[in-house]
C-alpha cells in the first residue's frame, strides 16, 4: 500500500484542494518536481504552471500563477497567487492573464517579470 500524504491548495480567494495524494507534480521555480510521502523538507517559489494531484480516483490539474510550496515528509501545501482548476481555464482567461502580465513587463521591464511573462505564456499555451 502506497502510504499518502496531506495536500492542500489555498489561493487568497479560497481553498481549492485538502486531500490525501499519492504525489502531487509542482512547477517550481528551480524546476518541476514530485512531492511523497517522506520528502525532504523544502520551501520553494513556484513558477506559473500546472499542479498535478495524483490519488487513487486519478489525477487532477491546477493553473497557478505563482506562489510557495511547502513540504514535508507528511505533506504539501501550496499558497498561491492565483490558482484555477483545469477545467475553468479557458482560452480566454489565458489570454487576459497573460496580457495582465505583459502589462507589468512593459511597466517594470525587469528580468524577474520578463521572466514570469514568459513562463506564464509557456505554460499557458497548451490551453486551446
Amino acid at each position: 500500500m502506497v502510504k499518502m500524504l496531506q495536500f492542500d491548495l489555498v489561493s487568497p480567494e479560497k481553498s481549492l484542494v485538502s486531500t490525501q495524494a499519492n504525489e502531487v507534480n509542482i512547477p517550481g521555480s528551480e524546476g518541476d518536481f514530485t512531492a511523497m510521502s517522506e520528502h525532504a523538507p523544502l520551501i520553494t517559489t513556484l513558477k506559473p504552471g500546472f499542479i498535478t494531484i495524483v490519488t487513487d480516483e486519478g489525477s487532477e490539474q491546477y493553473f497557478v500563477t505563482g506562489g510557495f510550496a511547502e513540504v514535508s515528509a507528511e505533506g504539501a501545501s501550496i499558497l498561491a497567487e492565483h490558482a484555477f482548476s483545469k477545467e475553468d481555464m479557458t482560452r480566454s482567461l489565458a489570454d487576459e492573464l497573460i496580457s495582465e502580465a505583459n502589462e507589468r513587463r512593459d511597466q517594470n521591464a525587469t528580468d524577474s517579470s520578463t521572466k514570469y511573462s514568459s513562463d506564464l505564456e509557456t505554460a499557458l499555451s497548451i490551453i486551446s
